[in-house]
């Protein structure tokens, strides 16, 4: 991207400066990076500050904070107030052309996955809130659970399925591993060769590591979870297709739902990428 793009934020046209792949937070070593945000800062009308490119407590800190307070993220959402650059911030500063976006499926495999993943939205419980129905149960068991043995959570057999019927139409194995666990996937996912596991640190530093067909991981505690269908990302915002979910983004919902509302910083554990395989 060039430094010199310019683009459109809601505080209008500026030069459109590349996310640096980190949060940039108080005591920041790159001075040059710190004086940007600093200069913008001030251009905005959330100094007066120095511009001495040191990321201090009482000054920086605090003005990136009225920032925060002030303008909404490239998506009219209002910031998170912590005082740290992170994309969100940094995009509605520097504009949306600024933070790694989505590109387009990196392999055959992924975009297949997720055009199989498209066809299931609207899918709903037999009756609601039952964990079961005829898809329902065609997902359970193509990951190895045995539905009418109990009340199954199948966040993760939907996305087994959908790679499993990718798999299928490009007469190749399947990679995504057999399981309906959450964690277990993750786990296991860490174990097996060629997998790529990106850490929720990774993915908030680099959004541009987080692709369409990654699979959301969230640890909820107590042995449960919850994952989804990457389908595209934009400055740090995640569009997901997910099974067992409903509009409110429920671990037990009645179906598989299109989502708009997560960020990548909202996820706790991190995310699988089965694209190199």
């Amino acid at each position: 991207m060039s430094a010199t793009a310019r683009v459109s934020t809601p505080l209008g046209r500026v030069v459109s400066l590349p996310f640096p792949g980190r949060i940039i937070k108080a005591g920041d070593p790159d001075r040059e990076t710190v004086k940007t945000i600093q200069h913008r800062l001030n251009e905005v009308g959330c100094g007066p500050i120095e511009e001495t490119g040191i990321f201090d407590v009482e000054t920086t800190k605090k003005a990136v904070k009225l920032f925060q307070a002030r303008f909404p993220d490239v998506s009219g959402r209002p910031l998170g107030i912590d005082g740290e650059v992170g994309s969100f911030t940094w995009g509605a500063m520097f504009g949306a052309a600024s933070v790694p976006s989505s590109s387009p499926a990196s392999s055959p495999l992924v975009k297949a996955a997720i055009d199989f993943a498209v066809t299931q939205i609207g899918i709903r419980e037999r009756p609601l809130g039952s964990n079961r129905g005829p898809e329902v149960d065609q997902y359970l068991r193509a990951a190895g659970v045995n539905p009418g043995g109990g009340s199954f959570a199948w966040c993760v057999a939907f996305t087994h399925f959908c790679y499993l019927k990718a798999a299928e139409s490009l007469g190749r194995g399947n990679p995504h591993i057999k399981t309906a666990g959450v964690l277990d996937h993750w786990n296991q996912a860490g174990r097996k060769s060629g997998v790529l596991r990106v850490t929720k640190t990774q993915a908030v530093g680099d959004p541009g590591l987080v692709k369409p067909g990654s699979l959301f991981i969230i640890d909820l505690g107590g042995g449960h979870g919850h994952s989804g269908m990457v389908v595209e990302t934009a400055s740090g915002r995640l569009v997901t297709i997910e099974g067992n979910t409903n509009d409110g983004g429920s671990r037990e919902g009645i179906g598989v739902f299109r989502r708009e509302a997560r960020k990548i910083n909202q996820i706790n554990k991190g995310f699988i990428d089965y694209s190199g395989m």
